[in-house]
């Protein structure tokens, strides 16, 4: 069976291990370069070749796979100057990052009479994980179109759950954020009265980790935490505050009242006002006991 030829958009952190997995795996994989050129030239490298615009990418390609920031820059890849609906061809876009609900609705809603369908496929876990071909992928669009889109998914990931129609899948990936960036917040917090009171990391982890409340979020938190491993978790700080003010953003719309929510995003709002936005997700463990007056580790 032939494989259909595959676009690119955002080959980073994550991106790069999934394009690198669709080259090994023998999809014809064309991709967009950016002012970072290793990954372009490893991936080239492999068997990718490089678009010069994303008009010139959906002209190439029959699926292109978005893997950038947000929303934002999911727009201006679509619609803006030699964007992918400047291509006016039929296209698949399987968008893989953390976008707002209700823009993915908007530009679905837009694209469709292009000829242009968008489905969301938001991931969870980590770079490494985008490198092994082992993500957890939520995917929401009609059965058809994921019926197609799955085997390109199942190239980067170890799980594709169906979610529902477009947009669930935009939906799923923020909740899974919410409950995960809130331990981050809960951790942080807790390591800081755990201190003032003279309680260690260590001791706080020998109780947690084998019991009930370990999970692997716990693990590549406490690997930084404990073992001082700045790569084990490595999602910024920045985005961790994008995702959870785009989780408010979606609870206003939906009219409901989120003190928790609200209450998580604030840390990661101190800590990006506090300078620390590049800094990974468990370094707000750092940033909480500092504001605290606990001294560096």
């Amino acid at each position: 069976m032939t494989k259909e030829r595959i676009g690119f958009v955002g080959i980073g952190l994550m991106g790069h291990g999934m394009a690198k997995n669709l080259v090994e795996k023998g999809w014809p994989v064309t991709v967009l370069g950016h002012r970072n050129r290793q990954p372009v030239e490893d991936l080239k490298s492999r068997g990718a070749t490089e678009a010069t615009s994303a008009k010139d990418l959906a002209t190439r390609s029959d699926v292109v796979v978005l893997c950038v920031t947000g929303s934002p820059q999911v727009e201006a890849v679509i619609n803006g100057p030699d964007g992918l609906a400047a291509a006016g061809s039929k296209l698949l876009v399987i968008d893989c990052s953390t976008s707002e609900p209700a823009s993915t609705l908007r530009l679905a809603a837009e694209l469709a009479p292009k000829g242009i369908t968008l489905i969301d496929a938001p991931l969870s876990r980590t770079p490494a994980d985008a490198q092994a071909g082992t993500l957890d992928v939520m995917v929401g669009g009609a059965p058809e179109v994921v019926a197609r889109a799955r085997p390109i998914l199942e190239a980067f990931a170890g799980r594709v759950i169906e979610t529902g129609p477009t947009g669930t899948g935009h939906t799923m990936k923020l909740l899974n954020n919410f409950v995960s960036l809130g331990y981050a917040a809960l951790y942080s917090e807790a390591l800081a009265l755990g201190a003032k009171a003279g309680l260690t990391a260590k001791v706080f982890d020998s109780v947690l980790r084998g019991g009930r409340m370990d999970c692997g979020f716990y693990q590549t938190f406490f690997k930084y935490v404990v073992e001082r491993d700045r790569n084990a978790h490595k999602f910024t700080l920045n985005n961790a505050l994008k995702d959870t003010t785009y989780l408010a953003a979606f609870a206003n719309a939906m009219g409901l009242a989120n003190p928790m929510g609200a209450a998580v995003r604030n840390s990661f709002a101190l800590a990006v006002g506090a300078g620390r936005g590049e800094d990974y997700v468990p370094m707000l463990s750092d940033v909480v006991a500092e504001l605290n007056g606990i001294p560096a580790k």
